[in-house]
């Protein structure tokens, strides 16, 4: 009776086991594919296309034109006749000098003039008789001399004084201090009744013509011997029409609507920082742009002819920091490939060998692939698509709600 109540009991946990064993095994039938089979990795297929690359760098802006304002005679100023920060215009009165002293000189140097023009008459007329008695013998060859001497004494005379008068004249005009050009000018360094000299030092004010605003960023020589070689390899096209349009992002993140030119690439190097000067020109029509402002210049390199995009989160690297990614050949099985990274664009980097077109690179599921194994692959999505496409079937329903 023992022994059948043992054997009955090995029976009934034999009878249990089977039975939880079965219900496993169907659970693992209808949730997924049997355990053993290849793991699924996302692709994407290297396709190389046309892609036109963008550098940004930091600068500073600067005007178009700068014009110290000096005097260019001495004297008391009595008035100042412009209003600090506006605009002025090239030859518009700014101080005013007081003339009294030159117009003193001026009429002096006219009075002198006008004395030396009244006797010239008289001396040419008795040069003109001197040389007919001559032509007599009446008179000797030395009162001829004399005669035409003073004739040409007399003419310097006149010409001196001319040139007297007109240096009056300058020294005159001087006295009222001009604009040299148009633009708009800062604050000024003197008051009425300062005393002011010529070729001084320190400026009365300064003059900044702020439309078109010029803007330099230096450019280290790494990166310009980069882009030479790359143009001269046949890999970057660096004369096309654009080449020369630049943009520019301002100091507080917002983009300049407005698109500047470059201008020119400077031909020295500087030895401290191992960079060359680019300047471009941007419109500045609303005076948005001011004179030393820090911005960030986004200058076209060049078009890619065959580049060649992988997603960053495909690109892992090695504990050297060597860049690779992980391959599916056409066996379906997994390679590890080294690669070389140009520069990255957006969340893709620029690879400028290892890679050729058709390859298929992992992008997702990279923890369960290994160099040599087997997988599936699919199609990569991006996330920006899928976020995409949800929207549109979320948009879909409501769509149908309307127009019913």
């Amino acid at each position: 009776m023992r022994i059948f109540e043992r054997v009955g009991y090995k029976a009934i946990v034999g009878i249990f086991l089977g039975v939880l064993i079965a219900a496993g095994c169907g659970q693992q039938t209808a949730g997924g594919p049997p355990q053993g089979g290849p793991p699924e990795v996302a692709v994407i297929t290297i396709q190389p296309q046309p892609i036109a690359t963008t550098t940004e760098l930091a600068g500073r802006t600067k005007a178009h034109q700068i014009a110290e304002v000096r005097p260019q005679v001495g004297g008391i100023v009595q008035r100042r006749l412009f209003t600090e920060g506006a605009d002025v215009k090239a030859g518009q009165v700014l101080y005013q000098i007081d003339p009294a002293t030159y117009q003193a000189a001026f009429d002096n140097a006219r009075a002198a003039l006008a004395r030396s023009e009244a006797n010239l008459p008289a001396i040419r007329l008795r040069a003109e008789r001197v040389k007919e008695l001559l032509a007599d013998k009446a008179v000797s060859q030395q009162d001829y001399d004399d005669a035409s001497a003073a004739l040409k004494q007399a003419e310097a005379d006149v010409q001196y004084w001319k040139a007297t008068v007109e240096n009056a004249r300058i020294n005159l005009k001087y006295t009222s201090v001009t604009a040299p050009i148009s633009g708009r000018i800062g604050r000024s360094s003197v008051t009425e009744g300062a005393l002011v000299s010529a070729q001084q030092p320190s400026s009365l004010a300064t003059i900044q013509r702020l439309d078109p605003m010029y803007v330099d960023v230096p450019q280290s020589t790494t990166d310009l011997l980069r882009l030479r070689r790359s143009a001269e390899e046949g890999h970057l096209n660096s004369n096309g029409a654009k080449q020369k349009k630049v943009g520019l992002i301002l100091d507080d993140g917002r983009t300049y609507p407005l698109e500047g030119t470059l201008q020119f690439r400077d031909v020295t190097v500087d030895p401290t920082t191992g960079s060359v000067i680019l300047r471009a020109v941007f419109p500045n029509p609303k005076g948005i742009l001011l004179p030393g402002m820090y911005v960030r210049a986004v200058v076209q390199e060049g078009v890619h002819k065959q580049a060649i995009l992988v997603p960053q989160q495909g690109v892992s690297r090695d504990p050297k920091g060597n860049p690779l990614v992980l391959v599916v050949d056409k066996e379906g099985k997994v390679q590890q490939r080294m690669i070389t990274t140009d520069r990255a664009i957006g969340d893709q980097w620029l690879v400028s060998s290892g890679l050729a077109a058709g390859d298929q690179v992992i992008v997702e599921g990279m923890q369960k692939a290994r160099p040599g194994a087997t997988v599936k692959t699919v199609p990569f999505v991006a996330e920006n698509e899928n976020n995409a496409g949800r929207a549109k079937d979320a948009a879909a329903p409501a769509a149908d709600k309307s127009g019913r």
